[in-house]
Protein backbone atom coordinates (compact mmCIF):
# COMPACT_ATOMS: atom_id res chain seq x y z
CA UNK A 1 0.00 0.00 0.00
CA UNK A 2 3.25 2.34 1.22
CA UNK A 3 4.58 1.75 -2.26
CA UNK A 4 1.33 2.37 -4.17
CA UNK A 5 0.62 5.96 -2.20
CA UNK A 6 4.15 6.92 -2.40
CA UNK A 7 3.88 6.26 -6.72
CA UNK A 8 0.67 8.09 -6.63
CA UNK A 9 2.04 11.09 -4.63
CA UNK A 10 4.73 11.47 -6.66
CA UNK A 11 3.23 11.39 -10.09
CA UNK A 12 1.43 15.04 -8.69
CA UNK A 13 4.75 16.47 -8.60
CA UNK A 14 6.32 14.85 -11.70
CA UNK A 15 3.51 16.63 -13.87
CA UNK A 16 1.92 19.75 -13.57
CA UNK A 17 -0.95 18.87 -12.16
CA UNK A 18 0.16 19.32 -8.55
CA UNK A 19 1.83 22.46 -9.09
CA UNK A 20 -1.57 24.02 -11.05
CA UNK A 21 -3.47 22.65 -7.78
CA UNK A 22 -1.89 24.59 -4.94
CA UNK A 23 -1.25 27.85 -6.86
CA UNK A 24 -4.76 27.95 -8.12
CA UNK A 25 -5.70 27.10 -4.93
CA UNK A 26 -3.34 29.48 -3.05
CA UNK A 27 -4.48 32.35 -5.58
CA UNK A 28 -8.23 32.25 -5.04
CA UNK A 29 -7.12 32.25 -1.22
CA UNK A 30 -4.69 34.98 -1.24
CA UNK A 31 -7.63 37.09 -3.04
CA UNK A 32 -10.47 36.23 -0.42
CA UNK A 33 -7.86 37.21 2.09
CA UNK A 34 -7.27 40.24 0.76
CA UNK A 35 -10.84 41.28 -0.15
CA UNK A 36 -12.43 39.89 2.61
CA UNK A 37 -9.80 40.31 5.73
CA UNK A 38 -7.15 42.47 4.72
CA UNK A 39 -9.19 45.28 2.36
CA UNK A 40 -12.27 45.30 5.02
CA UNK A 41 -10.16 45.72 8.32
CA UNK A 42 -11.24 42.28 9.62
CA UNK A 43 -9.75 39.30 10.96
CA UNK A 44 -13.25 37.34 11.16
CA UNK A 45 -11.95 34.87 8.16
CA UNK A 46 -15.26 32.71 8.30
CA UNK A 47 -16.66 34.82 4.76
CA UNK A 48 -12.91 33.59 3.29
CA UNK A 49 -13.39 29.96 4.19
CA UNK A 50 -17.31 30.00 2.87
CA UNK A 51 -16.35 31.75 -0.47
CA UNK A 52 -12.90 28.66 -0.80
CA UNK A 53 -16.28 26.23 -0.70
CA UNK A 54 -16.75 26.87 -4.54
CA UNK A 55 -13.45 26.89 -5.57
CA UNK A 56 -12.90 23.15 -4.19
CA UNK A 57 -15.66 22.29 -6.75
CA UNK A 58 -12.95 23.05 -9.05
CA UNK A 59 -9.84 22.04 -7.99
CA UNK A 60 -10.34 18.44 -6.71
CA UNK A 61 -11.91 17.41 -9.96
CA UNK A 62 -8.36 18.08 -11.14
CA UNK A 63 -6.71 15.57 -7.91
CA UNK A 64 -8.66 12.93 -8.56
CA UNK A 65 -9.76 12.94 -12.48
CA UNK A 66 -6.45 10.60 -13.13
CA UNK A 67 -6.33 8.23 -10.36
CA UNK A 68 -8.17 5.22 -11.98
CA UNK A 69 -9.31 6.54 -15.39
CA UNK A 70 -5.63 7.29 -16.57
CA UNK A 71 -4.14 3.40 -16.03
CA UNK A 72 -6.63 1.93 -17.41
CA UNK A 73 -6.08 4.54 -20.66
CA UNK A 74 -2.32 3.19 -20.04
CA UNK A 75 -3.50 -0.54 -19.75
CA UNK A 76 -1.37 -0.74 -16.28
CA UNK A 77 -4.27 -1.23 -14.55
CA UNK A 78 -4.36 -5.19 -14.94
CA UNK A 79 -0.22 -4.90 -13.49
CA UNK A 80 -1.68 -3.15 -10.64
CA UNK A 81 -4.86 -5.10 -9.88
CA UNK A 82 -2.95 -8.36 -10.43
CA UNK A 83 -0.33 -7.59 -7.77
CA UNK A 84 -0.29 -8.93 -4.45
CA UNK A 85 -2.04 -5.89 -3.03
CA UNK A 86 -5.99 -6.32 -2.02
CA UNK A 87 -8.29 -3.50 -3.78
CA UNK A 88 -9.18 -2.22 -0.93
CA UNK A 89 -5.04 -1.17 -0.02
CA UNK A 90 -4.99 0.03 -3.73
CA UNK A 91 -7.93 2.94 -2.87
CA UNK A 92 -7.21 3.97 0.17
CA UNK A 93 -3.09 4.31 -1.23
CA UNK A 94 -4.97 6.68 -4.14
CA UNK A 95 -7.57 8.34 -1.75
CA UNK A 96 -4.65 8.85 1.03
CA UNK A 97 -2.34 10.65 -1.74
CA UNK A 98 -4.98 12.91 -3.12
CA UNK A 99 -6.04 13.89 0.58
CA UNK A 100 -2.42 14.64 1.43
CA UNK A 101 -2.00 17.23 -1.70
CA UNK A 102 -5.64 18.62 0.02
CA UNK A 103 -4.00 18.74 3.12
CA UNK A 104 -1.06 20.50 1.52
CA UNK A 105 -3.18 22.79 -0.10
CA UNK A 106 -5.11 23.53 2.98
CA UNK A 107 -1.85 25.37 4.95
CA UNK A 108 -2.48 28.49 2.98
CA UNK A 109 -5.24 29.17 5.51
CA UNK A 110 -2.37 29.09 8.78
CA UNK A 111 -0.37 31.61 6.31
CA UNK A 112 -3.37 33.90 6.51
CA UNK A 113 -3.54 33.35 10.01
CA UNK A 114 -0.24 34.09 10.50
CA UNK A 115 -0.48 37.35 7.85
CA UNK A 116 -4.21 38.27 10.15
CA UNK A 117 -1.81 37.89 13.60
CA UNK A 118 0.21 41.18 12.11
CA UNK A 119 -2.65 43.48 11.69
CA UNK A 120 -5.21 42.00 14.35
CA UNK A 121 -5.99 38.87 16.46
CA UNK A 122 -7.58 35.95 14.25
CA UNK A 123 -9.30 33.33 15.89
CA UNK A 124 -7.06 30.37 15.60
CA UNK A 125 -9.73 27.92 17.36
CA UNK A 126 -11.99 28.95 14.63
CA UNK A 127 -9.26 28.98 11.80
CA UNK A 128 -7.86 25.53 13.28
CA UNK A 129 -11.89 23.50 12.88
CA UNK A 130 -12.11 25.18 9.56
CA UNK A 131 -9.34 23.88 8.58
CA UNK A 132 -10.27 20.44 9.81
CA UNK A 133 -13.88 20.99 8.55
CA UNK A 134 -12.43 21.80 5.03
CA UNK A 135 -10.27 18.49 4.99
CA UNK A 136 -13.48 16.55 6.15
CA UNK A 137 -15.73 18.03 2.98
CA UNK A 138 -12.33 17.67 0.91
CA UNK A 139 -12.41 13.98 1.68
CA UNK A 140 -15.88 13.27 0.71
CA UNK A 141 -15.40 15.13 -2.59
CA UNK A 142 -11.93 12.93 -3.67
CA UNK A 143 -14.06 9.88 -2.45
CA UNK A 144 -16.47 10.74 -5.01
CA UNK A 145 -13.89 11.92 -7.68
CA UNK A 146 -11.92 8.58 -7.40
CA UNK A 147 -15.37 6.88 -7.86
CA UNK A 148 -15.89 8.64 -11.05
CA UNK A 149 -12.40 8.04 -12.20
CA UNK A 150 -12.84 4.66 -11.47
CA UNK A 151 -15.94 4.52 -13.75
CA UNK A 152 -13.95 5.58 -17.14
CA UNK A 153 -11.18 5.54 -18.66
CA UNK A 154 -10.93 9.07 -20.03
CA UNK A 155 -9.15 11.85 -17.69
CA UNK A 156 -11.23 14.93 -19.24
CA UNK A 157 -14.51 12.98 -18.46
CA UNK A 158 -13.42 11.63 -15.09
CA UNK A 159 -13.02 15.43 -14.41
CA UNK A 160 -15.79 16.76 -15.89
CA UNK A 161 -18.33 14.35 -14.35
CA UNK A 162 -16.91 15.16 -11.13
CA UNK A 163 -17.36 18.81 -11.59
CA UNK A 164 -21.20 18.51 -12.59
CA UNK A 165 -21.52 16.13 -9.84
CA UNK A 166 -20.32 18.83 -7.55
CA UNK A 167 -22.27 21.27 -8.94
CA UNK A 168 -25.08 19.63 -8.26
CA UNK A 169 -24.24 18.90 -5.14
CA UNK A 170 -23.38 22.90 -4.17
CA UNK A 171 -26.93 23.32 -5.58
CA UNK A 172 -29.02 21.19 -3.08
CA UNK A 173 -29.89 23.75 -1.19
CA UNK A 174 -32.35 25.41 -3.85
CA UNK A 175 -32.95 21.79 -4.77
CA UNK A 176 -34.62 21.53 -1.92
CA UNK A 177 -36.35 24.98 -1.61
CA UNK A 178 -38.33 24.40 -4.90
CA UNK A 179 -39.76 20.91 -3.28
CA UNK A 180 -43.30 21.41 -1.63
CA UNK A 181 -43.35 18.43 1.05
CA UNK A 182 -42.17 19.03 3.70
CA UNK A 183 -40.55 15.68 4.46
CA UNK A 184 -39.02 15.38 1.00
CA UNK A 185 -37.71 18.49 1.19
CA UNK A 186 -35.82 17.89 4.72
CA UNK A 187 -34.70 14.84 3.03
CA UNK A 188 -32.85 16.55 0.72
CA UNK A 189 -31.64 19.73 2.41
CA UNK A 190 -30.36 17.35 4.78
CA UNK A 191 -27.50 15.72 2.10
CA UNK A 192 -26.56 19.58 1.49
CA UNK A 193 -22.61 19.99 2.19
CA UNK A 194 -22.72 23.39 1.61
CA UNK A 195 -25.23 24.16 4.79
CA UNK A 196 -23.17 21.46 6.89
CA UNK A 197 -19.67 23.04 5.84
CA UNK A 198 -21.21 27.02 6.72
CA UNK A 199 -21.87 25.84 9.96
CA UNK A 200 -18.09 24.93 11.01
CA UNK A 201 -17.19 27.84 8.98
CA UNK A 202 -19.45 29.79 11.26
CA UNK A 203 -17.63 28.25 14.60
CA UNK A 204 -20.34 25.61 14.96
CA UNK A 205 -19.08 22.27 15.14
CA UNK A 206 -21.55 19.44 14.96
CA UNK A 207 -20.73 15.79 15.29
CA UNK A 208 -23.52 15.02 13.20
CA UNK A 209 -21.54 17.07 10.36
CA UNK A 210 -18.44 14.91 11.34
CA UNK A 211 -20.47 11.67 10.93
CA UNK A 212 -21.69 12.41 7.51
CA UNK A 213 -18.31 13.63 5.53
CA UNK A 214 -17.16 10.51 7.07
CA UNK A 215 -19.97 8.64 6.28
CA UNK A 216 -19.75 9.71 2.39
CA UNK A 217 -15.95 9.29 2.24
CA UNK A 218 -16.55 5.65 3.29
CA UNK A 219 -19.48 4.87 0.81
CA UNK A 220 -17.71 6.68 -2.12
CA UNK A 221 -14.22 4.37 -0.91
CA UNK A 222 -16.36 1.30 -0.93
CA UNK A 223 -18.27 1.53 -3.92
CA UNK A 224 -15.17 2.17 -5.68
CA UNK A 225 -13.60 -0.80 -3.66
CA UNK A 226 -16.44 -2.76 -5.64
CA UNK A 227 -16.30 -1.43 -9.25
CA UNK A 228 -12.28 -1.39 -9.11
CA UNK A 229 -12.55 -5.82 -7.79
CA UNK A 230 -15.22 -6.07 -10.23
CA UNK A 231 -12.62 -5.40 -12.82
CA UNK A 232 -9.66 -7.37 -11.20
CA UNK A 233 -11.88 -10.52 -12.10
CA UNK A 234 -13.60 -9.83 -15.41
Amino acid sequence: MYAIFRRELASYFTSPVGYVVAAAFMVFNGIFLYVNCLFAGTSNMSTVFQSMFFIILFIIPLITMRLFAEDRHNKTDQALLTSPVNVGSIVCAKFFSALLLFAVCLTAFVIDGIILAFVGSPDWGVIIGNILAMALMGSSFIAIGIFISSLTESVIIAAVVSFAVNMVISMVDSIASTIPWDSLKSLVASLSFQSRYANFSLGIVSFSDVVFFLSVTVLFLFLTDRIVDRRRWA
